[in-house]
């Protein structure tokens, strides 16, 4: 394969061939043949070659965003599995006795589990876009093997009824997403419609609320919804404004596809609609539904009467999401049931594992961090003085850690894992997020305005860039940063508007990112879920985020 420069576009390069080396050249040039082509053999460094694999079998290979790389080898689509109810998560603590009953349970609900969605009548989404004009933009370039994904796709989604085509005025483009659980999703990028799109306001369930009732419960089954959006269906005014224009033509959604603005509005007034009179054992944020009880035989009793008003309301689930039986899940952000709740060790992760600073630039940072909360923290001078210290012109690169150096390091951090520094989260106050990244990391931190009129932090996020991802743009970086965080943030911030706060002017176009950078492009659909707006701010104003970014991270040598 060589890497060569696009016809179209010549600051862009992609991956062609499978060629033929026709003469090695030195130790590091090699001389090319094109068959079946009018060029000449040509001469590439090494650096622009790798070797071709050929398949026995053609499939089209995408990829999952992991912890420590973008997109890590070795996922394919394969289209839908069959998601039987053999797949159910039954609890490892269950008896025998308790474990032959549940399944006899999801037995008689057997056609309630399917990789199929189902398709309400419950309820209908609307789009509604005032006196807006049609809009229509025209398809993204793929590849070859997206191309025949995409076809794939449609002939999937015409086959189960998810779309049909369409003559519509209206026309948004399509791009793949990869999904962590190995599937695709098939994404259209909706953002000049959710431009013009009226917002539907209906609340959102207080989380905190939902918690306190989960966290007394013995036993607590979660289950998910398959494909959830995809078994609400559109109106028909909507279904020409969901039109998306692909290569192979044009096609609108019968259903609620993913992307749309409020979206989340319609799933949640479903799901409350569909658990009305059952809040003593049920509940449900978003596409998160959650059973709790506080015996087995009530569990049983309990779990019955939700799997019938999912059957009556023509739903499927999901098997292989669901976990039954359980006496203790991790549920928006929180670990929850037995008696108690208490939220993700993540929280405080980032400071708490924060090591000790070994150069002045490391101790600035820290300070940095601690230091934008110092109007909560008593005596903060003279607690922090040891550090402090270190960071004098006439005190050496590499700092002198002191036992007076570690009680101001660890009393510092200390404080900012408890009150008054974090705080609880209030969701019925509005959240910020801010963002950075560094060379080697990326930071965030999750805050609310308390009554004293001052920012507090709810929750702090860092994390290490690979090899691979430090190389990558600092727009990359940055953009990954916000990905990064609200896929982190979600039990907070998804289906609430909120604002997010980023030291990189260039990003404010996230909205309305095109399809020159591939990787950008996919983000910025990533985030149509989310409610956002997006701040400029100064580096100086962005201390917080800045010093998570490069936490824990080595220096560069450069």
């Amino acid at each position: 394969m060589v890497l060569k420069a696009q016809q179209a576009h010549k600051m862009e390069a992609s991956w062609e061939g499978p060629f033929t080396v026709q003469e090695r050249l030195g130790t590091v040039n090699y001389l090319i043949a094109f068959p079946n082509s009018s060029l000449k053999p040509r001469v590439y460094h090494v650096n622009s070659l790798k070797p071709f694999y050929s398949r026995d079998l053609q499939v089209c290979q995408f990829t999952v965003q992991g912890d420590d790389a973008e997109w890590p080898d070795g996922v394919y689509y394969e289209g839908k599995k069959d998601g039987g109810v053999e797949e159910v998560n039954l609890s490892t603590t269950l008896e025998r006795l308790q474990r032959q009953q549940i399944k006899e349970l999801c037995t008689s609900f057997a056609p309630l589990f399917s990789a199929t969605p189902g398709r309400t009548e419950r309820a209908y989404h609307s789009i509604d876009t005032g006196n807006a004009h049609p809009i229509r933009t025209p398809p993204y370039r793929v590849s070859p093997h997206a191309q025949a994904a995409i076809e794939r796709e449609i002939q999937n989604m015409l086959q189960m009824g998810i779309i049909r085509p369409s003559t519509s005025a209206w026309a948004s483009p399509v791009v793949l997403v990869p999904k962590p659980d190995g599937e695709i999703r098939f994404c259209v990028d909706y953002r000049k419609l959710n431009a013009v799109t009226r917002p539907d306001n209906y609340p959102m369930p207080r989380t905190d609320e939902l918690l306190e009732k989960l966290g007394r419960a013995q036993f607590i089954s979660t289950i998910d919804l398959t494909k959830g959006y995809w078994q609400v269906p559109l109106d028909e005014p909507a279904k020409e404004r969901s039109a998306f224009v692909t290569h192979a033509g044009v096609y609108e959604f019968n259903v609620l596809p993913f992307g749309l603005r409020n979206a989340p509005a319609t799933f949640q007034r479903l799901v409350d609609g569909l658990l009305a009179g059952l809040g003593e054992f049920a509940v449900a944020y978003l596409d998160d539904v959650a059973i709790f009880s506080d015996s087995w035989p009530e569990h049983l009793l309990h779990l019955e009467k939700v799997f019938e008003r999912i059957r009556q309301a023509g739903l499927t689930v999901k098997a292989k999401k669901c976990q039954i039986g359980q006496n203790r899940v991790t549920y928006l952000g929180h670990q929850v049931g037995r008696g108690t709740i208490n939220p993700l060790q993540a929280k405080v992760d980032a400071i708490q594992k924060w090591p000790v600073p070994r150069s002045k630039k490391q101790v600035q940072s820290f300070l940095g961090l601690a230091g934008y909360y110092r109007r909560f923290v008593p005596h903060y001078s003279q607690i922090a003085a040891p550090l402090t210290d270190l960071t004098k012109k006439t005190q050496p690169n590499a700092v002198k850690w002191t036992d007076e150096c570690q009680k101001a390091f660890t009393q510092l951090k200390a404080t900012l894992m408890s009150d008054p520094v974090l705080r609880a989260p209030d969701f019925d106050k509005p959240f910020l997020v801010t963002t950075d990244a560094s060379e080697r990391g990326i930071g965030a931190v999750l805050m609310q305005e308390a009554t004293d009129h001052n920012f507090h932090p709810v929750v702090f996020l860092s994390k290490k860039l690979s090899e691979r991802e430090s190389h990558w743009s600092v727009s990359e970086k940055e953009c990954y940063a916000i990905v990064y965080a609200l896929e982190k943030l979600r039990p907070y911030v998804w289906g609430r508007r909120f604002q997010l706060q980023t030291d990189h002017a260039a990003l404010k176009w996230l909205h309305t990112a095109k399809g020159n950078n591939k990787k950008l492009l996919r983000w910025s659909l990533a985030l149509q879920d989310f409610d956002f707006e997006i701040q400029h701010i100064t580096g100086a104003s962005n201390k917080v985020a800045d010093a998570l970014s490069r936490e824990s991270f080595p220096e560069s040598s450069s």
